[in-house]
């Protein structure tokens, strides 16, 4: 069951799953109707053996008793042929049942239908005497008029069914006419809300809403209309968290900024050196908290950017002040972002690493339709029931990221909502070796 689950999610595309449904339903019909077809023919042909056969037999019996009686034995002869081979002769040679015997029951019955002269005891369907347990042979005694008697070997048939070449080669034409049109339907059906896909990228790119076309069937109508409006309403939401931001921005920091001057007045160095602490602490708690709520939607314009640069620009300055960073792997990665978002990103994912673990190797790979960036720490790791709390805002992890580091637990929530903006996917795991690696993948950039 698994393995069924697992083949059917590498069906990602609509038009070949609809193609493989229409697929098994037409060959379970195919295979039923072929079925059915071959089972009426060989009834027929089993009904029209057995009609002809009764036809040869009253034609043989009609045609002895009309001749004298030492010409019988000749006549009977001479009309003999192929599974039948009559004699005529003054007694009964069948002896009714024996092995098969069932099998030869209708034909008796039609025999009687259609030759009313044939009493009950006229007529006797049994073994053939000198094969007795053969069931494919079969005597048959029929009596004349002067109580004499025509006894017929007869040899059973074998209905030959053509070959459904012709129906299999038909339906399966059908088959893969019905897989084309259901493909090119669902396509038909299923652009709109590729333009939807298409359309919320844009929205992310460009800032601004994109209406996408209300036409088509009535259900994608109802969903593009839902759609255009869910659009309308995001982009208010973000023009007024916008300026929300900005105001809450001037009005926290301005109190903060009037402090600052406030505490030179304070006579005790070591109380104005405390307060002058705990202001830095919240300015930047206000910056950190302000900038996860503001997200990575500034005025920056989405266009391609080198992955390897800005990891360069990171380590280097990591190294120029004192810090252990290595980068290793691909020479150069391009992605489609902003690049003063990702810098901020990766800058999070390296500060963790150095702080929390001593030192950031990083390495870029980059791999078919997917650049892969993995930074690795010397620390302890965390706990693998807190790797997705670690993702959370405002989470700071026991023993290692505490206040005392001078985190607030937004640092990998920032990262982790600017890599999936950016269509990617942020994941922490413990190394083998000891130490936490943040690994980020993200889509390459379309060839120019």
């Amino acid at each position: 069951m698994h393995a069924f689950v697992t083949g059917w999610r590498r069906f990602d595309s609509l038009a070949l799953r609809t193609a493989f449904v229409v697929l098994i339903g037409i060959g379970l019909v195919h295979l039923a109707s072929l079925w059915t077809y071959q089972h009426s023919l060989t009834r027929e042909l089993d009904l029209a053996n057995e009609a002809r056969l009764a036809d040869q037999l009253l034609a043989i019996k009609r045609t002895v008793m009309r001749v004298p009686e030492p010409e019988r034995e000749g006549v009977a002869h001479e009309l003999s042929g192929g599974p039948i081979e009559a004699h005529w002769s003054r007694t009964e040679h069948a002896v009714a049942g024996g092995p098969g015997a069932a099998e030869w029951d209708a034909l008796g019955r039609r025999l009687r239908a259609v030759a009313p002269e044939i009493a009950e005891d006229g007529l006797v369907i049994g073994a053939n005497r000198r094969a007795a347990d053969d069931p494919h042979l079969a005597l048959i005694s029929i009596r004349l008029p002067d109580q004499s008697w025509i006894n017929v070997s007869l040899v059973a048939w074998s209905a030959r069914v053509p070959a459904g070449h012709g129906a299999l080669v038909s339906t399966s034409l059908m088959a893969l006419g019905a897989i084309i049109i259901s493909v090119l339907l669902v396509r038909w059906l299923t652009r709109p809300i590729t333009g939807f896909a298409a359309a919320a990228k844009d929205f992310y790119r460009g800032k601004t809403v994109i209406m996408v076309p209300e036409d088509g069937p009535r259900e994608v109508r109802a969903l593009a209309v839902a759609f255009n409006d869910m659009q309308r309403r995001i982009g208010r939401l973000i023009d007024d968290r916008t300026q929300a931001l900005a105001a809450v921005s001037h009005d926290l920091k301005t109190p903060i900024t009037r402090l600052r001057f406030r505490v030179e007045d304070v006579a005790d160095p070591a109380a104005r050196a405390a307060i002058a602490a705990d202001l830095d602490e919240m300015e930047r708690m206000l910056d950190q908290t302000l900038a996860f709520l503001r997200g990575d939607r500034a005025d920056e314009e989405v266009k391609p950017v080198d992955v390897v640069a800005i990891l360069e620009t990171i380590t280097d300055d990591a190294f120029d002040r004192g810090l252990a960073a290595t980068l290793a792997g691909a020479a150069n990665a391009r992605v489609e972002g902003r690049r003063l978002a990702l810098k901020r990103a990766f800058g999070n994912l390296i500060e963790n690493a150095i702080k929390y673990g001593g030192r950031a190797d990083v390495l870029v790979e980059d791999r078919t339709g997917s650049i892969v960036v993995t930074i690795r720490d010397h620390g302890p790791g965390i706990a693998p029931d807190d790797v997705g709390r670690a993702l959370a805002p405002f989470v700071r992890l026991e023993p290692s990221r505490n206040r005392e580091t001078g985190g607030f637990g937004l640092g990998l929530t920032i990262a982790k909502a600017i890599i999936e903006g950016h269509g990617g996917v942020l994941a922490l795991t413990n190394h083998a070796d000891g130490g936490l690696v943040a690994s980020v993948t993200l889509p390459v950039a379309p060839p120019a």
